[in-house]
């Protein structure tokens, strides 16, 4: 494959502190990649450094298969085919216009090329009609569009966005996103992405990096990531609320039994692991049903007994919390909460199918 950027076991640190360990990940060309995690994960700190903004402790950068790490030379050569667009883009006291146009002024290019590649990042993003305001009085959805508009104007091979909606209300976030998703497929430039925001990896991204705590945990698809999470930290970020400890008693091909440490309640998963192992039992909230009795006909191979312990509403979902002799907390529609009449303390049938539930190991 034709990896544009790669990285091999960078790390940084700072004042004897590591913000990021022995990271390594390729970027195939025409990519679009976003690194998600929480807020201080090193998100910002790994962007600096694959776009040559400082240089990492330990490691190497290789950019169209050229070590960009300590020489100059190959780093300026480099740069000039990258854009950064940061978290809080800063603009000049000048037209949108001359904003957008400044990087290409900045290389000496021709004045009618100046202003036909001005007009067409401006169109791209939906600014075109604004190109003779002050950048000053945009609001902070168009100030991310011009800066977006600033970065492409140069042309890059890669991208890199910080955050790109982080400080935006819902809206504005919105059309920043159509934006983004109408760039991807009209210019087809590798895109680097840094979020916090789960679903917006989800958007635009066709493989996600999970960054914790300084380490890439897990690498792969959306769907991967947020249905396979490899470790606990992963799963706990990606929104799986219900992981439970638990050790495995009896293993048939890939279904696994597995009882809970809190009461010794037996559940069945998919699972890799052996007999003997320590793992976390991964359930996501939205694959548990909820019923008043237990069914029959069900082909869920877990039904465990418990009592509405917690409830909460938020907007057409209902939280529900059982307690099962450890807590599993359950997502029902409201119509659904209305029908089971749920009440705390009311004895309720919380069942979820094998096949929709995962382990991963305890360490």
């Amino acid at each position: 494959m034709d990896n544009l950027v790669e990285a091999i076991g960078l790390s940084q640190e700072y004042k004897e502190r590591y913000v990021l360990r022995s990271i390594s990940l390729k970027i195939p060309r025409g990519e679009v990649f976003a690194l998600i995690g929480p807020t201080g994960s090193g998100k910002t700190t790994l962007l600096r450094l694959l776009d040559l903004l400082e240089a990492p402790a330990r490691g190497k950068i290789y950019f169209d298969g050229i070590d960009v790490t300590r020489s100059r030379r190959h780093g300026l050569e480099a740069r000039r085919r990258m854009s950064f667009v940061q978290q809080k883009p800063v603009v000049f006291s000048t037209s949108v216009y001359d904003n957008v146009a400044c990087g290409l002024r900045w290389r000496r290019q021709r004045n009618e090329l100046v202003r036909r590649r001005v007009e067409e990042v401006l169109e791209l993003v939906g600014m075109a009609n604004h190109k003779n305001r002050k950048a000053k009085t945009l609001s902070g959805g168009e100030t991310q569009r011009v800066a977006i508009a600033r970065a492409l104007a140069t042309e890059p091979e890669l991208l890199f966005l910080d955050e790109p909606t982080a400080n935006l209300d819902p809206i504005s976030t919105s059309k920043i996103e159509e934006v983004l998703a109408h760039v991807i497929r009209q210019q087809k430039t590798t895109v680097v992405m840094a979020t916090h925001d789960m679903s917006q990896g989800q958007r635009l991204a066709s493989r996600i990096g999970v960054l914790i705590d300084g380490e890439v945990l897990q690498i792969g698809s959306a769907n991967e990531i947020f249905t396979s999470p490899r470790s606990k930290e992963v799963a706990e970020f990606v929104g799986i609320e219900n992981i439970l400890a638990g050790e495995i008693i009896q293993k048939d091909n890939n279904m696994v039994t597995a009882s809970m440490d809190v009461n010794g309640a037996a559940i069945q998963a998919i699972s890799d692991y052996a007999v003997g192992e320590e793992v976390y039992v991964l359930i996501r909230p939205e694959d548990i049903t909820l019923a008043l009795a237990r069914s029959g006909t069900s082909s869920a191979r877990n039904v465990l007994e418990g009592k509405i312990a917690k409830i909460a509403q938020v907007g057409p979902i209902v939280r529900v919390e059982v307690d099962c002799g450890f807590p599993l907390l359950g997502l029902i529609t409201k119509t659904s909460a209305e029908e089971l009449d749920v009440a705390i303390g009311k004895r309720v049938y919380a069942s979820f199918k094998a096949t929709a539930t995962r382990t991963v190991k305890k360490v």
